[in-house]
């Protein structure tokens, strides 16, 4: 199977979230405070995500994400969507680098399945209907393994892990299917869940264990998910080490799970982190070893607003071309802009700034398209 220059994921891509708008902002806390309704919250909503699609045009990019603006976080929302699953306020928030999130989570409190009136599926046909014949409308969300952690499992509720691994790909494999019907043709699964089991010199011989053990469940789960969809739908997977206000969790090289991820996942493409020693170097590159599977260089980073050298920018995709072929290769950054609705440290105007830096250097790479 060879690679379209013309199919996602593309030359130029993007994780998918974008930095709320002031007036997105306002209108969500307004609606937090009971001062406007759900339905005006709505059509904030709809209009704001009106102006990205245009802006997202306007950068040069072919695959249009909304930005995950009707969302508080990259992951909660959706997965509150499952029957089974219910949010809840715990006692802290997700700890990153020298700062907390505010405290959400969600846990699992019955039998799991993808509802056919699952809100995103709307989300994503409002979002397809503003995308027009040539772009894509690209739709994120969290992978599988998002809810699979110790502290989403409530005692008595599936003390049988093996049976909620089987619903668990049976309800994300519905998933597929519906956003598929809905005229989705480009899927991404974010996933932070690969960085958290990288193996430390802290780790016990168990924990080391447990952590073997869950690359095959995660990798199991995703595959099954994947096993029948339609020939004509893209699913990338990008693979994050935490990003919530221009900080993260997790550093590492991808190396303990890269022969894992890039040969056994069946994913048409990965999304990467490189933008910065966190991530180590590109050897890991080397477990690559389909042809059909396009790596895409998140080597511009969404975590600041200051633009990359072109040159240096250049030469890191000529390093990564010792491992992986230019033609299997595209660029993106490291990730999205506002993985939660507080987004990353930078203006706006240096976000597009940096969307419009990456199909400039990817245009002089591989040629205009």
């Amino acid at each position: 199977m060879s690679i379209s220059l013309t199919h996602a994921p593309y030359r130029a891509d993007h994780v998918g979230s974008i930095l709320r708008t002031e007036r997105l902002k306002k209108a969500r806390e307004d609606r937090s405070t009971g001062a406007i309704t759900a339905e005006q919250l709505r059509e904030v909503e709809d209009e704001e995500i009106r102006a990205i699609v245009e802006k997202q045009k306007e950068a040069g990019l072919t695959a249009i994400t909304d930005g995950e603006f009707r969302r508080a976080w990259w992951h909660l929302d959706f997965l509150e969507g499952f029957d089974g699953v219910e949010g809840y306020e715990p006692e802290h928030g997700y700890k990153f680098r020298g700062v907390e999130t505010k405290a959400w989570l969600v846990r699992i409190n019955g039998e799991l399945d993808f509802p056919d009136n699952h809100p995103f599926l709307e989300h994503f046909r409002h979002l397809k209907s503003l995308v027009g014949e040539d772009y894509v409308a690209k739709q994120t969300i969290p992978s599988p393994s998002m809810l699979y952690a110790d502290e989403h499992f409530v005692p008595g509720v599936y003390d049988d892990r093996s049976q909620f691994r089987k619903d668990l790909a049976a309800a994300y494999k519905k998933a597929v299917h519906a956003f598929y019907d809905a005229g989705c043709r480009y899927l991404q699964l974010d996933d932070v869940g690969w960085a958290h089991i990288l193996p430390t010199e802290d780790d016990t011989e168990e924990q080391r264990e447990e952590k073997h053990n869950k690359q095959q469940w995660f990798k199991e789960i995703i595959n099954e998910a994947l096993s029948d969809r339609p020939d004509d739908l893209t699913v990338t997977m990008h693979i994050c080490r935490g990003n919530f206000r221009s900080t993260w969790i997790r550093t590492g090289s991808y190396d303990p799970v890269a022969k894992t991820v890039f040969q056994e996942v069946g994913v048409d493409g990965l999304f990467l982190e490189y933008d910065d020693e966190r991530s180590g170097t590109f050897e890991a590159l080397q477990y690559v070893n389909r042809t059909d599977l396009k790596i895409v260089l998140g080597i511009v980073t969404s975590k600041t607003g200051k633009l990359e050298d072109k040159e240096a920018l250049k030469s890191r995709i000529q390093e990564a071309e010792k491992y992986v072929p230019l033609e299997q290769l595209a660029l993106s950054p490291q990730c999205g802009f506002a993985s939660t609705e507080e987004g990353n440290i930078l203006s706006e105007e240096a976000q597009w700034a940096k969307l419009r830096h990456v199909k400039e250097v990817a245009d002089e790479v591989w040629g205009e398209s």
